[in-house]
């Protein structure tokens, strides 16, 4: 009988919009791995393109999923809504002594990855959600805060061009339930809600508060006990169910710009500000998701949740091409 030698990298979803720029970076980086998802025909066809393993598998049998995860070393999560493809990947991972990363931005995500900490600490695991535009927001934070004495509280204001995926305004629409979510005095708190201005470059320009992975990461990066997080896009984010293209055209992606402000108030009360552009979201996430995965094959995997920053270091978020930091 054959002996199939598994992938060191397994990425699912990577027949999704975004899984597939990210898988056709591991194949351009020459990095060991499979893409895995759920529709075999998709999976094939991508496995075949890119001249690498295929896998086909849901996530409703765990024993069936922590068969498919026997053997490899990451997992990199690409599948949206994380609310539904999360857990049970996080748990075969534990179980089966893979590290986990993905590329969410959704708040319950990271509370779940921190919950499972001690559990992954034990299984000499890394949890590591959000190595997409979190690496930016944890990124920059870390940053800023480097500039002050005593950091005391954080502001990050994200502004983004260039349009979403399907997959993005899917786990977008999960926000509404948290919406007026902070962290204030080191607690998770629900707060009415108000806009606020933060001149990016262009200007003043009003901002909305969400509930970002932010509000876990600057806790954890650097225990921060008061943060808040806005966002403002060129265009409204469509309402679930619109009829949409499946993602930015990559035209779109290369024309697009995406920019954090992190702004830090010291203990004594002076604030510094710090501004960090990038690539629009996809490319950056298709960048970043691949250097954290290939950080970890390369021996860089402190167990437990790990924020970017904490488990890959700060230079993560400037190694990437097209990235620019500015100190205001």
């Amino acid at each position: 009988m054959e002996t199939i030698t598994p992938p060191a990298l397994l990425i699912y979803g990577a027949t999704g919009y975004t899984g597939r720029l990210i898988a056709g970076e591991a194949a351009r980086l020459g990095l060991d791995f499979a893409v895995a998802g759920r529709d075999n025909g998709k999976v094939q066809a991508l496995a075949d393109r890119l001249g690498v393993p295929g896998r086909t598998f849901t996530l409703d049998d765990s024993t069936v999923l922590r068969h498919e995860l026997r053997g490899v070393r990451v997992l990199l999560n690409v599948a949206g809504p994380f609310s539904l493809t999360a857990e049970p990947l996080i748990d075969a991972c534990i179980a089966e002594g893979v590290h986990y990363l993905d590329t969410t931005a959704e708040l319950a995500t990271f509370v779940l990855a921190e919950e499972r900490s001690a559990a992954a600490v034990a299984a000499g695991v890394m949890l590591v959600p959000g190595v997409g535009a979190g690496v930016a927001g944890d990124g920059i934070a870390v940053h800023t805060a480097g500039r002050t004495k005593q950091p005391a509280g954080l502001r990050v204001a994200q502004k983004v061009t260039g349009g979403f995926s399907r997959g993005s305004v899917s786990s977008a629409a999960g926000m509404g339930d948290l919406m007026g979510m902070v962290r204030a005095g080191g607690q998770l708190v629900r707060i009415d809600p108000a806009p606020a201005t933060f001149d990016v470059g262009s200007g003043p320009e009003e901002f909305i508060p969400v509930p970002m992975g932010d509000l876990i990461t600057a806790w954890h990066s650097l225990g921060l006990g008061n943060i808040e997080v806005f966002m403002r896009s060129d265009q409204a984010i469509p309402a679930p169910g619109t009829e949409l293209p499946e993602g930015p055209t990559a035209a779109e992606r290369e024309e697009g710009r995406y920019w954090w402000l992190a702004e830090v108030t010291d203990a004594d009360g002076s604030v510094v500000r710090s501004i960090l552009e990038t690539p629009t979201g996809y490319t950056f996430t298709q960048r970043s998701a691949v250097e954290s995965a290939r950080r970890v094959l390369a021996g860089q995997h402190p167990a437990g949740f790990q924020t970017p920053t904490s488990a890959f270091g700060p230079d993560l978020v400037t190694s990437i091409a097209g990235t620019r930091i500015t100190d205001l």
